[in-house]
């Protein structure tokens, strides 16, 4: 009978062995699966917010090398950047007027008398374009738009500003100073660019224009927001918050150096500077 016994222990230790194998194999399994379930989500997350931040810092590089440009006289610049998650495509001034957004600059009479030598239409209209980054995955809009760099979510309304534009009022002077960029390329197509690559800027005009309000004169400022991308609540963050401008009551229109502002913050009207610097900066690549 020994032998009947030595068989029937070798069968339970194989039986223990396949046991032990199979939940083995099912911890395994139920790892993979654990990990896919919740790690691999978290994964895509982390690098979405990634290259989301990255692209934050190369909107604020791109401005910089905007401001060498138009403030210092720097004849070109080029930045090689990595676009992560979406596309960067850059819309010129004059891609399409109807649904771009556009800066009008005006006094109470609706009229602007003092840009340039010969005045432009009335009001002075200026369609910036914009550097614009979206990305369908991570449902994020950046765009670097008249020297400001802004930011929008593609599922919700609504915005904000990163990095702001260089308008100022010097109160010792009582002078209020606008700039006004525009964006140029070598064609009317559209350029868009999509992982490594670079971005080349140049100024290729600049004017500059100075005008005294007269007595009783208000300035106007207007921004009308772009139908694909309205940053129309981040300006007017910038606008209300940094530069004091009182909304008129008109959609997306703000009163500068006149009566409507709050006494605290009221400029004179009367003998008030108002100037204008314009430029246009060609986008050769991206």
């Amino acid at each position: 009978m020994q032998p009947d016994k030595e068989r029937a222990h070798g069968k339970d230790s194989a039986v223990s062995e396949a046991i032990g194998f199979i939940i083995i194999f099912g911890i395994i399994i139920a790892g993979i699966g654990i990990v896919t379930l919740y790690g691999y989500p978290m994964l895509l997350q982390q690098q979405s917010t990634s290259n989301e931040q990255i692209m934050e810092k190369n909107m604020i590089v791109l401005q910089n090398d905007l401001k060498s440009i138009a403030y210092k006289t720097v004849p070109y610049t080029e930045t090689s950047l990595n676009v992560g998650g979406g596309a960067l495509t850059v819309y010129n001034m004059t891609y399409d007027n109807a649904t771009e957004s556009n800066f009008s600059i005006y006094n109470q009479q609706g009229v602007w008398n003092g840009f340039g030598i010969a005045p432009p239409s009335n009001p002075l209209i200026v369609s910036t374009g914009d550097l614009r980054y979206e990305s369908i995955s991570e449902q994020t809009g950046l765009s670097l738009e008249n020297g400001g760099v802004v930011k929008r979510s593609l599922s919700e309304s609504g915005s904000s500003m990163l990095a702001t534009p260089r308008w100022y009022y010097d109160s010792q002077t009582n002078t209020a100073v606008i700039y006004l960029i525009e964006f140029v390329t070598p064609s009317t197509d559209i350029m868009s660019q999509e992982g490594v690559g670079s971005v080349k800027m140049d100024l290729i005009l600049t004017n500059y224009s100075q005008f005294q309000l007269a007595q009783g004169d208000t300035l106007y400022v207007k921004y009308l927001p772009n139908n694909n991308a309205d940053y129309s609540a981040a300006w007017d963050s910038y606008f209300t918050g940094s530069l004091n401008m009182v909304p008129t009551g008109n959609p997306n229109e703000y009163e500068w150096l006149g009566p409507l502002m709050p006494p605290a913050q009221q400029v004179p009207a009367s003998g008030a500077t108002v100037v204008i610097y314009q430029y246009e900066v060609a986008i050769d690549n991206i």
